[in-house]
């Protein structure tokens, strides 16, 4: 039951990837390759790949440097800067280059862009990361000590190798949001392949160099998931050593190094945090006093939760049979069904969302410009984020209770539904939390595929920005952040950062 039921999961995820497969066969290869083998495709690809190489490193350094401070050493007000550091993450990146671009003059072109997308996307580094130095067995730091090795030599040469497969992890989600990224890139001006894609789309007058383009960008993600792939194979093991219960690690002293470490965490956050807060403080105010404009941010925001609720249900809905096979019949099948679905979380919003239209108009012409086929995008979009959060909980709770009620006569069925997800409940509630909080920003799917005259917060700021009227975007901007800030305040809160303990 649960292989059919992630079979066909994993087939509706897999839907915008073949139909675009199908659209760009039927071009012919004299018609893509002229599209393709063109200098402005060049362009668009160095482009792209040079503003995401740019964009992750720099995330890597400074969301491998926040986790270190807030869990491992003694940093002043280090609680506050846990939550503080990862907040930037409800911020979607058009709302933070609308902040930028209405607050400095000019500001625009590479450099802009790679700016914004680092410092809204270093918390999918700073997140994982911190979770594992807060769970890392310290015993091995301990022996390092014991060896003669100094502090800062067991933090090089020990703690940031415990946690290699977390920085892999978070290095690789901003490489792919980078990739799919299009509203920060539009606002700055930055001519890169999303932007390409919709340009072509939304005039209208080349929709099989869209499809080409869109093509072209699935053929980098691929290649950066299986780089990763390749190194994750070569990885050692960086589990725990043994069993029983665990105790915080002890925390490095900073010394004279603990104001400029503070001060480096507050230039951080009041750049990732304060330049968007104090721009859309500044524009909101006379925004809201327009005659009708809360009316229609009620609106706005009734339809985002709307949409964003309905999305979140389809995708875990879809998510439980793939994780919950995952996790209670490990096997090929499973393995196989797992990476399938991340090749959906590998396509951008764009291409999704691209992908689909054609779909809707030519296969379920019925489900064309409806709440469902913007939901089946999220669920493409975010399944693996909700299949990762359900297998996870689900292998961690105990199989002993699911022996027990099989034992006393129960169907299999029954126990699936009356212990086996209970017990994966919290897992299941975090995955629904980051989906939607997704949903909640995402924003160049929902502009193709939203019903006509659905307005949602994150169309209305796009609509509105596009045209440089800020006071009135303002509005959906702080709205939007204000919601999205919920689940990843409770997100951060998960990864132990705000726990005490520690010498």
């Amino acid at each position: 039951m649960l292989a059919c039921a992630s079979l066909l999961a994993v087939g509706v995820a897999l839907i915008p990837l073949t139909y675009l497969g199908v659209r760009v066969g039927q071009a012919g290869w004299a018609t893509v390759s002229e599209e393709l083998f063109t200098a402005r495709t060049g362009t668009l690809v160095a482009r792209s790949v040079a503003l995401a190489a740019v964009v992750t490193a720099a995330c890597t350094v400074l969301g491998v440097a926040a986790a270190f401070l807030v869990t491992r050493t003694d940093v002043p007000a280090r609680r506050l800067f846990g939550v503080l550091a990862a907040l930037p993450l409800a911020i979607p990146s058009y709302v933070a280059a609308f902040a930028w671009v209405s607050t400095v003059e000019g500001f625009e072109g590479f450099w802009a862009a790679a700016l914004v997308l680092t410092l809204v996307s270093y918390p999918y580094v700073y997140l994982p990361v911190a979770a594992a130095l807060t769970g890392a067995d310290p015993a091995q730091e301990e022996v390092s000590r014991s060896l003669g090795r100094g502090p800062w030599r067991t933090v090089y040469g020990v703690t940031l190798r415990q946690v290699r497969p977390a920085v892999g992890a978070g290095a690789l989600l901003v490489a792919l949001y980078v990739l799919s990224d299009f509203g920060a890139v539009s606002i700055v001006r930055v001519d890169v392949l999303t932007r390409a894609v919709f340009t072509a789309v939304n005039l209208g007058f080349d929709r099989t160099g869209a499809l080409v383009l869109a093509t072209v960008l699935v053929a980098l993600t691929a290649l950066v998931l299986l780089a990763e792939q390749l190194t994750r194979r070569r990885g050692a093991r960086y589990a725990r050593l043994g069993g029983g219960s665990r105790r915080p690690a002890t925390r490095l002293r900073l010394g004279p190094l603990r104001a400029p470490a503070a001060l480096g965490l507050t230039a951080l956050i009041a750049a990732a945090l304060g330049v968007p807060a104090a721009s859309l403080l500044r524009w909101s105010v006379e925004g809201v006093s327009r005659p009708g404009s809360l009316a229609e941010l009620a609106t706005a925001a009734r339809n985002s939760l709307g949409v964003s609720l309905l999305g979140m249900g389809l995708t875990v809905l879809l998510a439980l049979p793939v994780g919950l096979l995952g996790a209670r019949a490990p096997g090929a099948l499973a393995v196989a069904l797992d990476r399938l679905a991340y090749l959906s979380h590998a396509l951008p919003g764009l291409v999704i969302g691209l992908s689909l239209v054609f779909f809707g108009i030519n296969v379920v012409y019925p489900l064309y410009q409806s709440l469902w086929l913007l939901a089946l995008a999220y669920a493409a979009l975010f399944l693996p984020l909700a299949v990762a959060a359900v297998g996870s909980a689900a292998a961690q709770a105990p199989p002993g209770l699911e022996e027990a009620a099989r034992s006393l006569g129960r169907r299999r069925t029954y126990v699936l539904r009356t212990v086996t997800v209970p017990l994966a409940a919290p897992g299941i509630g975090a995955g629904a939390a980051l989906t939607f909080l997704t949903c909640m920003k995402e924003l160049p799917a929902t502009l193709l595929l939203r019903p006509t005259g659905l307005d949602t917060l994150a169309t209305g700021l796009w609509t509105r920005t596009s045209v440089a009227a800020f006071a009135a975007a303002a509005p959906y901007a702080v709205l939007l952040v204000l919601i999205a800030a919920v689940p990843t305040w409770w997100l951060s809160a998960r990864t132990g950062v705000l726990t005490r303990g520690g010498g």
